[in-house]
């Protein structure tokens, strides 16, 4: 199986039986929606952060089968990291999809199945669309811990 059918099948596997979907909708977890109006991708994620860890992520959506799977890796991925190795996570993830050679592969996980994006540019928002509000719910609960 050459590379390009793998990433594939991460994608298509991650679409079909998405990772930690479904909201909590719980006051200790810190809610973000973000959309994209360009292809009608619309993502809620929740993230629950305590003493500096990422101890949960939630999502739930809808939109392409990109934007969907992105969203369940990503919880996967940055779940039960710090709030620092999930932002070089985040930063890394950003890199790889606009054609970076990934600073720590082995991090990223089943991320990596995304690099082939970089080759349609009009499906990057789709793949950052998670990683995007989710970095910006970190950054908010930053901000209310300061």
């Amino acid at each position: 199986m050459d590379l390009n059918t793998l990433y594939r099948t991460v994608i298509m596997d991650n679409y079909k039986n998405p990772k930690n979907k479904g909201l909590k909708k719980s006051s200790d977890y810190h809610f973000v929606h973000l959309n994209n109006p360009s292809c009608g991708d619309d993502m809620n994620v929740e993230i629950l952060i305590k003493n500096g860890k990422v101890e949960d992520i939630r999502h739930d959506g809808h939109g392409c089968s990109i934007c969907c799977s992105s969203a369940s890796v990503m919880s996967d991925t940055l779940k039960g990291k710090s709030v620092e190795e999930a932002k070089k996570i985040i930063y890394d993830f950003y890199g790889l999809v606009m054609g970076k050679e990934p600073q720590d592969e082995e991090a990223l996980g089943e991320a990596i199945a995304y690099m082939g994006v970089k080759d349609f540019p009009a499906r990057i928002k789709c793949a950052t669309l998670s990683w995007k509000a989710i970095e910006q719910a970190i950054t908010e609960v930053e901000h209310e811990q300061k």
